[in-house]
């Protein structure tokens, strides 16, 4: 009997679809654009059959993704403001229990360390790691054995880039409060992961004096080209699946081989 291109792989896809589809609701944080919103179509075209998206100010971008998210079948939820006040988690609890929540919200201050300010440096943690924690609280004591937590990251976290100081230092706290999750929360059957991804071109890089020299190192790799944002959902989809269930706590980059050779 000969190979059936229509077997095993293609039972595991069906069985991701359908796991999604029954446990249904899925939250990512800074959902309405880039990266974010690539995570939210996915995870939409995988089977959720609902969606809510965090965003910060642009009304216009969350409604257009709320209704791509509606052409895929999926119910979109929006949810707005800083994800660290007590007003949005508020909403976020009110959601109901998650099975997938990725936060993939980000911001920070991008310049020297001798220039920055204390202020600078409570943003910017705040947003891109102790939101993590805060989100955490708020909704895995509902969450159902099975469910997924996936954090983004970036590589800045282990390498040094150029004005990225207080980003960088805040993504390697969020890695590091991943494993701390993931332990944690390993007894209730909750999946605690992060995706660290190379140079994607968003409009976060528009912040960036030195955008241009980004975009042409992180196009630099072995693969030869930069990494897209479907690049990091396709992985974030599949933490977020069955077959993920014994990838626990790690830190998997997506960069194209960029931070591979030595020189």
């Amino acid at each position: 009997m000969g190979d059936d291109p229509f077997g095993c792989a293609g039972f595991r896809a069906a069985l991701s679809r359908r796991a999604l589809s029954a446990v249904g609701t899925a939250l990512v944080t800074g959902g309405s654009r880039g990266i974010g919103k690539a995570i939210a179509l996915r995870l939409a075209r995988d089977g959720a059959t609902r969606v809510a998206i965090g965003y910060f100010r642009s009304d216009a971008a969350a409604e257009e993704t709320a209704e791509e998210l509606l052409a895929l079948g999926a119910e979109p939820v929006l949810v707005r403001g800083n994800i660290t006040s007590s007003r949005v988690l508020e909403q976020v609890e009110a959601l109901g229990p998650l099975d997938v929540l990725v936060h993939n919200a980000a911001t920070g201050v991008i310049r020297p360390a001798l220039e920055t300010e204390d202020k600078h440096w409570d943003w910017t943690v705040n947003a891109n790691a102790r939101a993590l924690l805060a989100l955490t609280r708020s909704v895995a004591p509902a969450m159902a054995p099975g469910s997924s937590i996936v954090a983004i990251s970036s590589l800045g976290s282990i390498r040094v880039l150029e004005n990225y100081t207080l980003v960088g230092v805040s993504k390697a706290a969020l890695e590091a409060l991943v494993r701390y999750l993931a332990v944690e929360l390993a007894p209730r059957g909750i999946r605690v992961n992060a995706v660290s991804a190379g140079v994607v071109e968003t409009g976060a890089l528009e912040h960036f004096p030195n955008r241009e020299e980004m975009l042409a190192s992180g196009a630099a790799n072995p693969a030869g080209r930069l990494v897209t944002p479907d690049d990091i959902a396709g992985v974030v989809s599949f933490l977020s699946s069955p077959d993920a269930e014994m990838i626990r706590g790690q830190v998997v980059v997506i960069d194209g081989g960029w931070s591979l050779p030595a020189g």
